[in-house]
């Protein structure tokens, strides 16, 4: 364990994680997906390191390539996994909220800009990619969050 290792828990402390963090920065998806999944935006910390988890966690894949996992005692969202064989493989997002350790990291990217509500903005200079974008991003082997279109499973 380093000390870029990263500690939590869901809601109701059944499920416990550690990752290594490929970086010490935070990510935002607006999909479809992920605010349907989450009620607003996925916030997440990227690994590319294998995800350390104790307790009850269930998963669901949400497509062909990914799969979301969740505790199934109280709902939290845990992290958004690539399953399928290729450049994205083992590529994890795991929700920032499950860390007390991540409220002061910088928010680096927005992805599916296009999709997020206009109810709300992040402010700062990052990264802010649409959904045309993130395909682009995802057909050249880059991996900056999940993949789809709107209204396809991701």
């Amino acid at each position: 364990m380093s000390d870029t290792t990263l500690k939590g828990q869901c809601l109701c402390g059944a499920v416990t994680v550690e990752i290594e963090p490929a970086q010490q920065v935070l990510g935002a998806c607006h999909c479809a997906m992920c605010r349907k999944w989450t009620s607003g935006p996925l916030m997440a910390v990227h690994t590319t390191q294998p995800i350390r988890a104790e307790g009850p966690v269930k998963t669901y894949a949400s497509s062909q390539w990914a799969e979301r996992a969740f505790c199934p005692e109280c709902g939290s969202s845990l992290w958004y996994a690539f399953t399928a064989e290729g450049a994205h493989k083992g590529h994890c997002f795991v929700s920032a909220g499950l860390f007390e350790g991540t409220r002061d990291l910088p928010l680096s990217s927005e992805v599916y800009i296009d999709s997020k509500p206009g109810g709300y903005a992040f402010a700062g200079d990052h990264v802010r990619l649409t959904e045309a974008q993130m395909m682009a991003a995802a057909a050249d082997g880059m991996s900056m969050g999940s993949t789809g279109s709107e209204g396809e499973q991701q």
